[in-house]
């Protein structure tokens, strides 16, 4: 049976709060790595990792509200069953980056609000305009990007930091298997305009939210 749109609203509203500010419990343990704990992180380094895992938890906030959006507009029952369980997933990493910050004694983004707005007004457009085919291209896209910003702070967290590098590492395996999953269920290649478009999004996200 279908939900109303009034439910739908309020579901929508629901995860909103519950993502911005709520607290996340992962339904995986934390990854850890399997080498020693390391020595303990000068200050430079622990507020360089903070901030790495600040961006980190925003690309998950982001994700969240992308996903939501896009099962709140498609009329295909399966793909709506993949983007909430998709997440779901995500979900993971969300509990995963805050309670690392946590540990680095820092916070998340002030502007996480503003981030959830905007990502779940990209998932409504792409879904409502461009259909199932271009909403799952855009998970594609978003996906890899994200993969490669995880890349690029594997090369710059600080080598003694196993804790953030065990999580960043699974995370970036589990959004290389969402884009593939995406892409095998029928995904749109988005045009190159709009995926400039996104990069340049991303940018402006990342780079303020390594600070604010």
């Amino acid at each position: 049976m279908s939900r109303s749109p009034i439910d739908a609203l309020l579901s929508t509203a629901d995860n909103a709060l519950r993502t911005v500010f709520g607290a996340h419990h992962a339904s995986r343990e934390t990854p850890r790595s399997a080498g020693e704990p390391g020595q303990p992180l000068q200050e430079a380094e622990r507020k360089l990792a903070a901030s790495l895992m600040r961006v980190n938890h925003v690309g998950e906030v982001c994700a969240q509200a992308l996903y939501t959006g896009q099962a709140l507009v498609t009329r295909d029952p399966a793909l709506k069953a993949h983007f909430e369980a998709a997440a779901r997933e995500e979900t993971d990493h969300l509990a995963w980056t805050e309670q690392r910050l946590r540990e680095l004694g820092d916070r998340t983004s002030l502007l996480n609000p503003l981030w959830y707005a905007g990502a779940l007004g990209i998932g409504l457009v792409a879904g409502r305009l461009g259909g199932d085919r271009v909403s799952l291209g855009f998970v594609v896209e978003t996906e890899r990007q994200v993969e490669q910003h995880l890349e690029s702070h594997l090369d710059r967290l600080p080598a003694e930091d196993h804790a953030s590098r065990a999580i960043v590492l699974q995370m970036k395996d589990d959004e290389a298997r969402h884009a593939l999953q995406a892409q095998q269920a029928g995904a749109a290649e988005l045009p190159p305009p709009v995926r400039w478009a996104m990069r340049a999004a991303a940018k402006v996200m990342t780079t303020t939210a390594h600070r604010i």
